[in-house]
């Protein structure tokens, strides 16, 4: 009996290791890590940083294969014309952060800081109703040249955070109202990507909580207020990647 039991647990198969990784992280600036004021020089304009969550992930985990082809501005169309180059059937995780710059993220941003509450609101609005009717059809085409690039893939979709904190700022003239405008800009576009994101079968991480209480006007801000140079304004610091989207991305991946 014990010779027995003894061939049979020499005979059980071992339990394979997890395979390592095939990972591909794509988007705009928000995935390529613009705001961390720290960037590789080989990656030019695009400003991919050491520091964004997609580099964090991938140093703290078992990867095979890493491409980082996010890239500052890149608007969906971006990434359909040329980031989806990286990925093949071999690819088993896909991050991707997209959909700010179709909706005109960057001139809601100046039109806030310069104009009035109500310019403010007009523009929040203006750039509302493209993440209601221009962005699903955007997100749906991209999503789709996913699926077809990395037919087994996870897709994780990265969400933006809300931008600001109420309460007393040092910003001139970035009133509270303001603020509360262009948070609720950010629901609307959460809510749109989510959606689509979950009609193409991928997960969306929404990163909303994991910022609460660390935006523009915090006391202690993950997201940079207005900066030099000015393209790191209004973008996710150190912090903002380490603390707050590289755990949101964490708890989804393991």
């Amino acid at each position: 009996m014990a010779l027995a039991m003894a061939s049979t647990a020499l005979a059980a198969p071992a339990f394979a290791a997890p395979a390592a990784e095939n990972y591909a992280a794509m988007g705009d600036s928000y995935a390529s890590g613009v705001g961390t004021r720290e960037y590789f020089d080989d990656s030019g304009d695009c400003k991919r940083s050491p520091k964004a969550y997609a580099q964090l992930w991938a140093d703290s985990h078992d990867v095979s294969s890493f491409a980082f082809v996010a890239c500052s501005g890149a608007v969906t169309d971006d990434v359909n014309s040329g980031q989806l180059d990286q990925l093949s059937a071999d690819t088993t995780l896909v991050t991707i952060s997209i959909g700010g710059n179709d909706i005109g993220f960057s001139s809601v941003i100046r039109d806030c800081l310069l104009g009035t509450d109500s310019s403010c609101d007009s523009a929040v609005s203006a750039g509302e109703e493209k993440a209601r009717n221009e962005l699903p059809g955007k997100l749906d085409t991209t999503y789709a040249n996913i699926r077809q690039a990395a037919p087994n893939a996870k897709v994780v979709v990265v969400g933006y955070p809300r931008i600001n904190e109420m309460g007393s700022c040092g910003i001139p003239g970035y009133t509270e109202a303001k603020r509360q405008r262009i948070n609720e800009g950010a629901d609307v576009l959460a809510e749109v990507i989510a959606d689509r994101a979950a009609a193409a079968g991928f997960t969306y991480a929404d990163t909303r909580d994991a910022f609460a209480g660390h935006g523009v006007c915090a006391s202690d801000e993950w997201i940079n207020g207005p900066s030099n140079p000015l393209i790191e304004s209004f973008h996710p610091d150190v912090d903002g990647h380490a603390k707050a989207f590289l755990p949101v991305l964490n708890d989804i991946t393991g």
